[in-house]
């Protein structure tokens, strides 16, 4: 099993700065969604294959909001009855999406 960091940098090709028919936060939200969805994955004990379509599938998301995404998580963690608070998801969304602008902007 692959590694969250190895995962992480996995995420870059899927979301290039330059890409004219998407805007910056549009970028930055899709890759926030597919990390965020890489963390809930691996809490949820998901691994290879499931990580990856769990997280691409919370990447692709686009049309959802913040909102829409992190009450998905929670109840998905919920689901699979891993004890978490909202405010801890809350968290992680903003850290992943701090990252995902500074990844775009550095043109990785």
């Amino acid at each position: 099993m692959s590694s969250m960091n190895e995962r992480i940098s996995d995420v870059s090709p899927a979301v290039k700065p330059d890409d004219a028919a998407k805007g910056f936060e549009f970028l930055a939200a899709e890759r926030r969604n597919r990390l965020i969805g890489l963390w809930a994955g691996e809490k949820m004990g998901l691994s290879g294959e499931s990580i990856e379509n769990y997280a691409l599938a919370l990447g692709k998301s686009t049309n959802a909001s913040e909102e829409d995404v992190i009450r998905k998580i929670v109840g998905d963690l919920t689901a699979s009855r891993i004890v978490i608070r909202e405010a801890e998801v809350r968290v992680k969304a903003a850290e992943f999406l701090a990252q995902s602008r500074e990844a775009i902007k550095a043109g990785s």
